[in-house]
């Protein structure tokens, strides 16, 4: 069946935020290390990106690294971290053909030089493309944000700028690091998991969440493409009732 055909253009969600999970399934399934697995994770990454870019998604939110991911053995965050350096100096030429523009979220200051340092310069280089943004959420928690939101709102307060009357939600939304993005109208988590893995906490209270047994190395674009279907058959109401929506 040709899913991309049944999408409706019209319909689109404008940033689809993923939690890219199953890559050391994967490999444990094929007898490989976990590192073949991440490595196979990065071709869905591109195929993915291309098929977003294709349809005309506004935004994608890849969670790549997590704050916790710190916590792995060293060899397999260096081999990440090698992985990842590689990978952006592979892909940028594609991104840059794609008109694709880099984004990130996260505590990057934790990164090896080396990694930042290529990191960043595709960021700067993909920064005038006008496509598809493609944010990697890396070294990236969501509790970590809101406390790092907090700590700022603390700092305004004790410098006189900042009154209680003057927090509202739009004013949390101003120290999120996403705050130049619309919220995710669409999370998908792959290899069957249940759960939102401290990802985007504040951003993600009206998202539609779509969750598949596909592990992220087998998820195709055809899986990516039923994702959007089947949020495109939900209503989404915002607290309101169905006959307030459909007037």
């Amino acid at each position: 069946m040709d899913y991309k055909t049944q999408i409706d253009k019209e319909r689109l969600p404008r940033h689809i935020a993923i939690i890219m999970d199953g890559n050391g399934r994967w490999a444990k399934k094929q007898g490989l290390a976990r590192m073949f697995g991440h490595k196979k994770g990065v071709e869905t990454v591109h195929n993915i990106t291309v098929a977003a870019t294709a349809l005309g998604v506004e935004y994608l939110t890849l969670y790549t690294f997590s704050t916790e991911n710190w916590n792995r053995p060293k060899e397999e965050v260096d081999a990440l971290m090698t992985l990842l350096v590689d990978t952006i100096v592979k892909e940028t030429p594609t991104l840059m053909n794609n008109n694709v523009r880099l984004q990130t979220i996260g505590d990057i200051d934790r990164l090896p030089e080396k990694t930042k340092a290529k990191f960043l310069g595709c960021i700067e280089q993909t920064s005038r493309n006008t496509g598809l943004t493609m944010v990697i959420a890396l070294s990236y928690s969501a509790r970590w944000e809101i406390t790092r939101a907090m700590q700022e709102a603390v700092r305004l307060a004790h410098n006189g700028s900042l009154r209680p009357e003057d927090v509202n939600e739009q004013f949390v939304s101003s120290l999120m690091t996403t705050r130049d993005m619309p919220d995710p109208d669409l999370l998908i988590r792959t290899s069957g998991e249940y759960r939102i893995s401290n990802f985007l906490l504040w951003q993600l209270a009206y998202s539609e969440l779509y969750f598949t047994d596909c592990l992220w190395p087998e998820f195709t674009e055809e899986e990516f493409y039923k994702a959007i279907i089947d949020y495109q058959k939900r209503e989404r109401r915002f607290g309101k009732t169905s006959e307030q929506v459909n007037k």
